[in-house]
């Protein structure tokens, strides 16, 4: 009898997302014409500058060993970007973690976070509101968390409320995880609205004198709905039991990089930096050594070529909302920032498709549209909360496949009887 695998790893939830993404591109590369809209990735190319960097780091022999959170001119300039551009005071380069991508910071962060329950103890909590990236869950429930989802509404934004987060806080709270703009939604909350959930945080410290506040913000320079981004950490009454992560993946266009970084000020912060360093230097000590010179351009030079991308997202998500609200028995929230849209398509439960297959859920609208018109997008059910009545459609792509994608998904759905 062959040797088994751990419970840890047999019980844990595989990425949906991924999942959707790569039966996308094996029936490609059997020869199908297959449009995905179901990785969440940039279409563009790193912009030439950041190449530039790296290719001369290389070069010059910057090839050897890193310290294990990043070169000291990297972590400062994150710091010096979080500072001036974020508004989070008290940082410094001490204050800052790179890792090898935001998904892998966060795998850190919930390690230094949450402790494996001991006998007959109750698990720390994870405050999640719900729909949420897929990873997060996980993510915590591998670091021994119990999961606590505070659901949200289309009709609210999918924004949790300063009341629903008064409620959901208890002495048992760990963590909570903010992600704004959001993924799978492309909800954004405004200054006033996480000021509103800060002031609660502040007022229940006696309650969960523990409460870490974890802000995902990969998507914060991909805005186009009038919403500025706003940075929870910079709220004072808080910001030393704020962890901000980040990373180069989405606003410069560099997924395949693998640059994350997270930060938190204060004496928190240096020794959670401390944690996030010993557990990354059990798994991948440095990130690739001749990256962080295009870490530094990327924050000190991209801005333009941050503009240039984000002008072509706005267009995008003007048009696919558009084409999507023009689909009798979908609804669809304007996204705010990121680049998703996530249409409700629980009006055609019940329905059939052309070949006979029923639609009972959101898995079986996602399944369905990929065998019967080859167009890939991930069902909303593992976004938790009412993700269940959801598709998730990245529109990280042309116009012209957004237009011929939309054409399908109206032919489709038009074909239900």
């Amino acid at each position: 009898m062959p040797p088994s695998l751990s419970s840890r790893v047999t019980s844990l939830q595989p990425s949906v997302t991924v999942a959707c993404m790569n039966r996308a591109m094996a029936l490609k590369a059997a020869g199908k014409d297959v449009l995905s809209f179901a990785a969440g990735e940039p279409d563009f190319d790193t912009p030439d500058p950041i190449k530039q960097a790296a290719i001369g780091a290389l070069q010059a022999g910057q090839t050897k060993y890193m310290p294990t959170l990043g070169d000291p001119a990297a972590r400062s300039a994150i710091a010096e970007k979080l500072v001036n551009e974020n508004g989070i005071a008290g940082l410094t380069g001490n204050h800052v973690g790179i890792s090898a991508g935001a998904k892998h910071a966060l795998f850190g962060l919930m390690q230094c976070l949450f402790d494996q329950p001991k006998a007959g103890e109750a698990q720390r909590e994870l405050l999640l509101p719900v729909p949420a990236w897929v990873s997060y869950a996980p993510l915590a429930e591998l670091a021994g968390a119990k999961v606590v989802e505070i659901p949200t509404t289309p009709e609210g934004g999918f924004k949790v409320t300063p009341a629903q987060l008064k409620a959901a806080i208890g002495p048992k709270s760990r963590a909570l995880i903010l992600n704004s703009p959001s993924n799978p939604t492309g909800a954004m909350y405004s200054e006033a609205e996480l000021r509103a959930l800060a002031k609660v945080i502040a007022e229940t410290e006696s309650v969960a004198p523990d409460l870490a506040v974890i802000t995902d913000e990969i998507y914060e320079k991909i805005v186009y709905a009038g919403v500025p981004h706003f940075s929870i950490g910079s709220v004072p009454e808080i910001a030393e039991r704020v962890v901000t992560v980040n990373g180069l993946s989405k606003a410069f266009a560099m997924t395949g990089w693998r640059v994350g970084y997270s930060a938190c000020p204060g004496e928190f912060g240096l020794r959670l930096m401390k944690g996030l360093a010993t557990i990354q230097g059990q798994m991948t000590t440095n990130i690739t050594s001749f990256v962080y010179p295009a870490i530094r351009v990327a924050l000190g030079e991209g801005a333009a070529d941050v503009e240039r991308m984000r002008a072509a997202f706005a267009g995008r998500a003007r048009l696919i909302t558009e084409r999507l609200q023009a689909i009798p028995n979908l609804e669809v929230t304007s996204p705010q920032g990121a680049f998703y849209a996530f249409p409700d398509v629980s009006q055609v439960f019940g329905m059939v498709t052309p070949n006979g297959t029923p639609i009972g859920s959101a898995l079986d609208f996602a399944d369905a549209l990929l065998d019967e018109s080859l167009m890939a997008v991930v069902p909303g059910e593992d976004f938790g909360g009412c993700g269940g009545n959801h598709i998730r459609i990245s529109f990280a792509c042309s116009e012209a496949q957004i237009n011929k994608g939309m054409d399908r998904l109206a032919a489709f759905v038009d074909g239900l009887r």
